[in-house]
């Protein structure tokens, strides 16, 4: 069990399809719309969908890590408001962009394993 979730999860750094682990199911670095369908195994990758999922548990986690750093180094380094706005909006936003490809293809993984796909329903 552990070593398929492993799988799921190493597919999905790649933004791998969750059939066969080709990457990319995006058409490009900086887009969350998927491609129609996996050019190696035929998967339908439109038909398993993330919904809001992914975005919800990165902004999550992103307030939960981000706050008490903003705090943290208030109180370490004095500095005015508008580099703590400036600096934290770069992170979040650096973040973003980084983790929300992968996340979003290990929810379309876990969709398509726990749905059906993997089973052949």
């Amino acid at each position: 069990m552990i070593k398929k979730e492993s799988v799921l999860l190493k597919q999905s750094l790649k933004c791998g399809c969750p059939k066969c682990g080709v990457p990319s199911i995006f058409p490009h670095k900086f887009t969350l719309e998927t491609i129609e369908k996996c050019p190696s195994c035929d998967l339908k990758i439109k038909d398993h969908d993330s919904g809001d999922g992914p975005a919800f548990f990165l902004l999550s986690a992103l307030c939960f890590i981000i706050t008490p750093l903003a705090l943290w180094l208030a109180y370490v380094i004095e500095i005015p408001l508008w580099a703590h706005a400036c600096l934290w909006t770069f992170v979040c936003v650096g973040l973003c962009l980084v983790v929300l490809q992968p996340l979003k293809t290990y929810f379309i993984a876990l969709n398509y394993k726990h749905r059906g796909g993997a089973h052949g329903v």
